[in-house]
């Protein structure tokens, strides 16, 4: 337990417009009279439901790690505890650093996500990450939830039949990227002209983006939020950019989410997705109104 608690420090932020959750700060004028140890334990308490625990082995670190994440990173952005805790799990599974996952797993339970939307964000991750990182998350979330009680396993949520990926895949890939993987993909000799940007909108749209259990502005955001983690994925986060801002995550969002983000995965990856956001701009005419 000490352990879980340990690695638990490091958690969560939300958003407020994917989730709908009214996020479970002090008002206003209540943070103003909380100093940044009493909004820690605040925080702390609603997220793993216990008082702190001391580190026996290194005190000094974690009280600087407790005071930074839940008294300072979780009071800055627009974002809902609910997000904010979904964030550090997709940076979590990205990462692979199993341990922690399973301690804000069961901190996301406690403040009301659910098992459907811990599954699918990690699901999501897929494409991005691999299935050999997914499989490895889901084996350490689904023993939270056997811990919890929770029947396994979880409903299905696909509702693409075989023969219908690739158009059901479009219909998701289209209004946010148009053709562009297609046309950057064309010049290739033989069958991978057609066989990569195919297995792309088959897989990565007609596989994750048509289930049900997210919505999409939470898909995109997660998305975002994993490339980030990655590094190295400038030119795929400007793509996913326009995508958050075409399902309706502003700019404030996305900001909110890199701070959530900088405990998890260092200042130099948020400095170079800070970068790529604040170039970013789309025409309020692309927008999308699809909230699956």
């Amino acid at each position: 337990m000490n352990h879980f608690l340990l690695t638990g420090s490091l958690i969560a932020l939300s958003i407020s417009s994917s989730l709908g959750q009214v996020s479970n700060k002090p008002t206003t004028q209540q943070t103003m009279t909380m100093n940044r140890i009493e909004r820690t334990q605040k925080t702390y308490q609603a997220l793993f439901q216990q008082e702190i625990m001391a580190s026996k082995t290194d005190p000094e670190l974690l009280t600087i790690l407790q005071r930074f994440i839940f008294g300072e990173v979780f009071y800055v952005g627009n974002l809902t505890d609910k997000t904010r805790e979904l964030i550090t799990i997709t940076a979590l599974a990205t990462n692979q650093t199993l341990p922690q996952l399973t301690a804000h797993t069961g901190a996301a339970l406690n403040i009301g996500v659910t098992p459907l939307e811990i599954r699918e964000v990690i699901y999501q991750l897929a494409p991005f990450i691999g299935y050999p990182k997914v499989l490895n998350s889901m084996d350490a979330i689904n023993k939270v939830f056997e811990s919890r009680h929770i029947t396994l396993p979880l409903a299905t949520q696909g509702t693409v039949q075989e023969g219908q990926r690739l158009e059901k895949g479009a219909e998701k890939q289209v209004p946010l990227y148009g053709d562009s993987m297609k046309q950057n993909m064309k010049t290739l000799p033989g069958e991978f002209a057609e066989a990569i940007p195919r297995l792309l909108t088959e897989s990565c749209f007609g596989d994750f983006y048509t289930r049900e259990g997210l919505d999409l502005k939470t898909r995109e955001l997660m998305i975002f939020c994993a490339l980030a983690t990655l590094g190295g994925t400038e030119r795929q986060m400007e793509s996913h950019a326009v995508g958050n801002l075409k399902v309706g995550n502003d700019t404030e969002t996305l900001l909110s989410a890199m701070v959530q983000l900088y405990p998890y995965i260092g200042f130099p990856r948020i400095a170079n997705a800070i970068g790529v956001i604040r170039e970013v701009k789309i025409d309020p005419a692309t927008t999308t109104t699809d909230k699956r």
